[in-house]
């Protein structure tokens, strides 16, 4: 058998090692499951010859889990090939975990998924006690869910109220959880330990069960009345609805599948996982999520993208230039990555202020107890505030982070570069202005980049990384490598104003306004973003960063279009937002209020006076309207973004606009919701939204093209 290795010991204890050839881990594909299955039978025929099994692997991680690639392939009318599938592999499990001998996982790597479901499937599992060894269901996250056995299995074990969160929040956990879980019977500090461990307990056990094949088994936390206390059964369901918004198939599938399975016998059970799994696997959100966050994401961490022959840089002193928020925020990512940090204001008191802001959130982490105050003391000794430009020296890379105006960032960039190490390189930190024109102000514009974070930075886990025309390889690989070291996920974007998730996102805020203005109920408005699976609804994001900022932003870039003979696109949007910002003297929450009121101590509420402002009678807009205004306008945005050469790969779109700009995540990103809809159907509605709203949803003559190629966005 080329994946599993059989091998038994003078005590008739089988070894049985997973080591599949020519892959880096383990995966639950073809070959596998012939050799599990041929394994199966032939423990079953020397089962009288035979003490205990103990199943571990050869590979760093001990199982990684299904195989992605197949799952993707799947398509609807292959159902009953997928469960024919599934069935088969549980049922290998199943013989094994009913040999009637012991059998026991010893976990050397991270077990997840599929990788957990074959140690659930044995009689006891030990694991070793190491940061590398993770553990879980994860599949909610890829639109699935567990279906070797893995629903089943942990319903009958934890029963249903411990297991159903674990299951719809695709959980992992560290070996030390799992134990207190009681879903690991120890833990090894290594192998040699960890091998003693599956073999005493095998010596100690000699004639197992599992708990539910053992007669007069019953379910944890059942009743006489129902699998489960009345009060969850009731709830459960509707707080998953309120969560998912609906947009989310998995975790209400995992729902149905752990409480339909919990009222049956085991093989019933297991029948009715496949079938959830099985329509999960098939369905479009399982395949969004799986392109976009494991294969696309697993390219960006892979560094694709990256110029080759470029060594690899790692930076020990960052200078960063500004300490408002967003640079402060900068500072402390530098910070809790080892990195030394510069934070340079106009004073030393404005600069003290950025370091407090890492004070303070390092304080919250202390207070939940997941750091220590030695740790705390380590990471802030490596910020260095101040107010004078010489204690820059020798930094490798410099960070501008000041207010978005070209001349303040000119200034500062003249004053800051020369200071920098032999071969360091400067970045500016902007949303909106191109960066071929900031590096003007640069003596070697080859060393300067565009590294645009997100507010909150300690919590956004995304940074564009923004070429300007002389932006040199070198300079770009360095400025990925930097953000790679503290931990952030980069997308490449060549040089444009607003970049691309900058006008990706105005699209969605100026729409929201769009519609105010039609006279949609502000709610509706609101309602209809969240209800497509926005995180917030457009006029609140609207209130949050001012629109007093968003017209400056406008007004800076309606003068550079005239300088070059150009106009600056129309919005209907534009005229709510001034209207609100300078008519009605609400810009937004820092200003007292905007869409909405804010009152003290109370929740926000959405200001009364926009219906007297906006309303109109007789507006009956289609709610499936205006969900698909809010997706089509930023995913055709997106295409002609791709059609200007802005952004070069479905990839980075995806995860771009999904980590920065959050949308929907279900959708896998902008461009892979277009190739969920199909090409020729998005264009056919994006013209039919035209139509009705306006000629900014005409498809652009990309998608045009690939539609009548049959092509999709990769």
């Amino acid at each position: 058998m080329s994946s599993i290795h059989y091998q038994k010991d003078t005590d008739d204890i089988v070894t049985l090692t997973i080591d599949m050839p020519g892959q880096s881990a383990n995966t639950m594909n073809g070959a596998f499951r012939a050799d599990y299955a041929a394994m199966a039978a032939r423990l079953e025929a020397e089962r009288e010859s035979i003490a205990g099994v103990i199943l571990t692997s050869a590979k760093k991680t001990f199982f990684a889990g299904g195989d992605l690639n197949s799952l993707l392939a799947a398509s609807a009318d292959q159902k009953a090939e997928l469960f024919a599938r599934a069935e088969s592999m549980k049922a290998s499990m199943r013989r094994i975990e009913r040999l009637g001998k012991p059998v026991v996982a010893t976990i050397n790597g991270a077990a997840l998924g599929g990788g957990f479901e074959l140690c659930l499937a044995c009689h006891a599992r030990f694991a070793l006690d190491h940061p590398s060894v993770t553990l879980g269901l994860p599949e909610a996250g890829l639109g699935l869910l567990p279906g070797g056995g893995g629903v089943v299995r942990l319903v009958r074990m934890l029963g249903l109220e411990a297991a159903v969160p674990l299951l719809t929040d695709g959980s992992t956990f560290a070996p030390a959880r799992a134990l207190e879980l009681k879903l690991l019977d120890g833990l090894a500090p290594d192998q040699a330990e960890l091998m003693r461990l599956a073999r005493q307990w095998i010596l100690d056990h000699p004639e197992p069960a599992q708990p539910w094949d053992q007669k007069g088994w019953r379910l944890p936390g059942s009743t006489a009345q129902a699998p489960a206390a009345l009060a969850f059964l009731r709830t459960a369901p509707v707080l998953l609805v309120k969560k998912t918004r609906g947009c989310y198939p998995a975790p209400l599938a995992i729902l149905s599948a752990a409480v339909e399975g919990a009222v049956v016998d085991f093989d019933t059970a297991s029948r009715i996982e496949s079938r959830h799994f099985v329509g999960l696997a098939t369905g479009p959100v399982a395949k969004n999520l799986i392109t976009t966050f494991f294969f696309q994401m697993n390219e960006i961490k892979a560094g694709k993208g990256r110029p080759e022959g470029v060594p690899p840089a790692t930076f020990q002193r960052v200078g960063v230039l500004g300490a408002g928020m967003m640079g402060a925020g900068i500072a402390f990512a530098n910070a809790t990555h080892g990195i030394a940090t510069v934070l340079k204001d106009v004073s030393a008191e404005q600069a003290s202020k950025g370091k407090a802001h890492s004070e303070k959130l390092l304080a919250k982490r202390i207070a939940k107890g997941a750091m220590t105050e030695a740790r705390r003391d380590q990471i802030l000794q490596t910020i260095t505030p101040t107010a004078d430009a010489a204690d820059l020296a020798g930094c490798e890379l410099i960070i501008e982070a000041v207010f978005e105006k070209r001349e303040l960032k000119a200034q500062v960039t003249a004053e800051a570069e020369p200071r920098l190490g032999e071969g360091g390189i400067f970045a500016s930190n902007t949303s909106t202005l191109p960066i071929s024109g900031l590096a003007q102000a640069s003596a070697h514009p080859e060393r300067f980049i565009g590294l645009h974070f997100f507010s909150p930075v300690d919590r956004m886990p995304l940074v564009e990384v923004i070429k300007g025309q002389k932006t040199s390889p070198e300079t770009l690989a360095r400025a990925l490598d930097y953000v790679k070291q503290i931990g952030k996920t980069p997308i490449v974007v060549n040089d444009s104003r607003g970049f691309f998730t900058s006008r990706v996102f105005g699209t969605f805020t100026k729409e929201g306004a769009a519609m105010l203005g039609e006279g949609v109920p502000a709610a509706q408005v609101e309602n209809a973003a969240l209800g497509v699976g926005m995180p917030v609804g457009p006029l609140s994001v609207m209130d949050e960063t001012s629109m007093a900022l968003s017209l400056s932003v406008k007004r800076q870039a309606e003068a550079d279009l005239a300088a070059e003979g150009k106009s600056f696109p129309s919005h209907p949007g534009w005229a709510v937002i001034e209207r609100m910002a300078e008519g009605l003297g609400r810009p937004g929450r820092a200003s007292g209020g905007g869409f909405y009121d804010y009152p003290e101590g109370e929740p926000k509420r959405l200001w009364p006076g926009l219906d007297a402002e906006f309303g109109r009678t007789g507006v009956a807009i289609p709610m499936q309207d205006l969900r698909d205004r809010i997706l089509y306008v930023q995913a055709i945005e997106a295409i002609r973004i791709m059609q200007e050469g802005v952004i070069d790969s479905a990839r980075d779109a995806n995860i771009g606009s999904v980590l920065g700009i959050g949308f929907p995540r279900w959708t896998g990103g902008v461009l892979q919701f277009v190739n969920m809809v199909g090409l020729r159907d998005f264009a056919m509605r994006a013209s039919e939204l035209a139509r009705r709203y306006g000629e900014r949803f005409e498809p652009p003559a990309l998608l045009l093209d690939m539609a009548e190629r049959n092509q999709r966005f990769t």
